[in-house]
């Protein structure tokens, strides 16, 4: 607080019935210093601050705030009366396996909570969990990062070397770098259910049967309202986004432009997954069902025993997987003929990956269990012979990486060193966007920052930067702020 001064603070609130909007918005002028804050009621939310030249400025411009939101229907609040909008949890049930074998198991990592993001790439396994924690493994199981997330964490998707988390506070966060960082804050009426990225563009399908497209810089571009709710599938690619929910699968135009097809499931769709030429939608009833990209129609059925709460495919759909409610996983071929049905040893698997030969699950129990899916090994579980799980340990000394929300916690440097990157916030067209400055860039390309720590006229050093779809470029490395 400045020396001699008095904080004037006036907090808002915009609550709709029926699962709208409910966020809060805070504005306080401490002499020439604005500071805002606004999120999910019963959220910390975000802050942004900005020093104006004389105190009357700065009271002006935080009016002028306050109009605005008024104007869009918020209305003077008492903080914490409100209590925060419930987050829906899939709920799930997890009986014992019926398969007479068990999986051949290479290693098993307990995170500790229940489990449904996962991501496995040619280097890493990503996993996280409901309680918002966010662990890097190796192939080998060993743990080698951990992020700390202000929320559970409903899904991972990657985009090139760029991998994103999906919360239940609302946001998308980044975790490719040092720093993570919250990359997309989706619309507070928004339930985020599922993502997907593709070239840089984030689409969300929610509770409520909808899909929302938001671009790199994190503005909305297209939504539609599909005829199921619940949808717990989105996929992206050049053609268009396909889109899974209680009513079947719906295709769009990857501009909005319209629906190309709708195909109605046998069940509501509960996971999904995508190769060059088709989609897999796993269902309510027991089946995983493959539908043509290019015409909706269903190409194979493959049958399971009981609910399907994941599936995945071998390149090209040569083989399919399918993980139940009963914990049991399975493989059929392309043309839907089982071939094995083995139990998980732990939990029914609510989302899952194949990799060179390795089925990765999580599971409701909270694990990521790397599963051998060799012709060999399989043949040999079916006879009973399966090796000996590895139980990963968690290293005590391992690093936590939590995202930083305001400017004041960021590591500040007085120069930029040798082969890092400046760049900076600059007012452009309404809005606070992140330019680069130093030489060999072209200056009105954009970067993907964080939206929490950016302040008009700032200047921030970064490791690296990689271009990315559109003309934008994405932050690799730490984030420091110039001084």
């Amino acid at each position: 607080m400045s020396a001699g001064s008095t904080v004037s603070t006036t907090y808002l609130e915009l609550s709709q019935e029926g699962g709208g909007a409910h966020k809060f918005y805070e504005v306080a002028v401490d002499g020439q210093v604005v500071t805002v804050r606004y999120g999910r009621i019963g959220a910390v939310g975000q802050t942004q601050t900005t020093t104006f030249p004389t105190p009357q400025k700065a009271r002006a411009a935080a009016a002028k705030k306050v109009g605005e939101k008024v104007r869009k229907g918020y209305a003077p609040a008492v903080p914490g009366q409100r209590a925060p909008r419930p987050v829906t949890r899939r709920q799930v049930t997890s009986a014992p396996s019926t398969a007479r074998a068990v999986a051949p198991v290479l290693w098993r990592f307990r995170t500790g909570s229940s489990a449904f993001g996962i991501h496995v790439d040619d280097e890493h396994c990503w996993v996280g969990n409901q309680a918002g924690d966010v662990y890097t493994l190796d192939h080998d199981g060993d743990v080698r990062a951990r992020f700390s997330l202000p929320d559970g964490v409903k899904c991972l998707v990657a985009d090139d070397f760029w991998i994103y988390a999906g919360c239940d506070d609302g946001k998308v966060y980044d975790l490719s770098s040092k720093l993570p960082f919250a990359a997309y804050d989706i619309a507070a009426d928004v339930d985020i259910f599922w993502l997907d990225i593709h070239e840089g563009i984030l689409h969300v399908s929610d509770r409520d049967g909808r899909l929302t497209v938001i671009d790199h810089e994190d503005e909305h571009q297209w939504a539609r309202r599909s005829q199921g709710e619940h949808a717990w599938m989105v996929r992206a690619d050049d053609r268009a986004v396909y889109h899974g929910h209680y009513g079947g699968v719906t295709a769009y135009a990857p501009d909005g432009s319209g629906e190309l097809w709708h195909t109605p499931t046998r069940g509501g769709v509960l996971f999904g997954w995508q190769e060059d030429r088709a989609v897999y939608a796993g269902t309510a009833h027991r089946v995983v069902q493959r539908l043509s990209k290019a015409t909706g129609v269903v190409e194979a059925t493959y049958g399971c025993d009981s609910a399907v709460y994941s599936c995945a495919t071998s390149p090209n759909g040569r083989f399919v997987f399918a993980g139940d409610s009963s914990s049991s996983v399975y493989c059929f071929d392309q043309d839907g003929t089982r071939l094995w049905k083995l139990g998980t040893g732990g939990g029914s698997a609510l989302s899952m990956q194949y990799h060179e030969e390795r089925l990765y699950l999580v599971t409701t129990d909270g694990s990521l269990v790397c599963v051998d899916a060799s012709e060999a090994a399989i043949s040999a579980a079916q006879q009973g012979t399966v090796p000996v799980a590895r139980d990963v340990k968690l290293a005590a000394a391992l690093p936590v990486h939590a995202p930083v929300t305001t400017v004041n916690a960021m590591t500040t440097v007085a120069r930029a060193p040798a082969g890092s990157i400046v760049v900076e916030c600059v007012q452009e067209g309404g809005r606070l966007r992140v330019h680069v400055v130093s030489e060999g860039y072209d200056s009105s390309w954009r970067v993907q920052f964080p939206r929490a720590i950016r302040e008009p006229g700032a200047r921030y050093v970064v490791d690296a930067l990689h271009p990315a779809a559109g003309g934008f470029y994405r932050v690799r490395g730490d984030i420091r702020r110039l001084l």
